[in-house]
């Protein structure tokens, strides 16, 4: 049976994402090729076009039922997605925070991070020299006074699944106290 058909007959004529029901086509999953249909997710014409830059974070609330999935190719497409939005929308941390993957399924969403990292050029190191890549979690090593939150980062907060897409050079973005705020590296030791 052709890959079309057989992601046509898992979800049901319909987006693996949004659930979509016209324009579908096969995506294949980074690093993965269209070789089988366990590498591939069945997506319409908006979640294409915006898997690489999330643009409509409302289109993407979608995401809160299809990350469950049982297919873990709909679930790396959730997390990275999730990953892209979290900085700048609170629901999509929130939705990443409660997100489960298998460690298999994790480290494919996690591949196709540190291409898009490398590709942005900066590389960000912890306060112990350790590389740190999107979905990494961390810990804070120095009490930070966080501006315009009115409180203060304790020594020892870990913060999950950050992104480095933060907005000043130098930093992560992460949710501490409920609160989406960004760090500055050299105050962080990856766990």
């Amino acid at each position: 049976m052709p890959i079309e058909q057989q992601l046509l007959t898992r979800s049901e004529h319909s987006c693996e994402l949004c659930k979509a029901s016209t324009h579908l086509d096969v995506q294949a999953v980074a690093p993965y090729t269209s070789d089988s249909a366990e590498h591939c997710a069945l997506l319409c014409e908006t979640c294409q076009q915006q898997l690489d830059a999330p643009t409509d974070a409302n289109h993407w609330r979608c995401l809160n039922e299809s990350m469950w999935s049982q297919e873990p190719a709909v679930q790396v497409l959730a997390w990275r997605t999730l990953n892209k939005l979290a900085a700048s929308e609170s629901w999509a941390q929130d939705l990443l925070d409660m997100l489960y993957l298998e460690p298999a399924v994790q480290e494919w969403a996690e591949i196709g991070q540190v291409e898009d990292n490398e590709d942005e050029g900066e590389v960000l190191l912890d306060s112990n020299g350790s590389r740190l890549a999107a979905g990494d979690t961390v810990t804070i090593i120095k009490d930070l006074d966080v501006k315009g939150a009115g409180f203060i980062a304790k020594r020892g907060t870990t913060v999950k699944n950050i992104s480095l897409n933060a907005s000043l050079p130098g930093h992560i973005g992460g949710r501490v106290n409920g609160v989406q705020i960004q760090l500055a590296v050299q105050f962080l030791k990856k766990v």
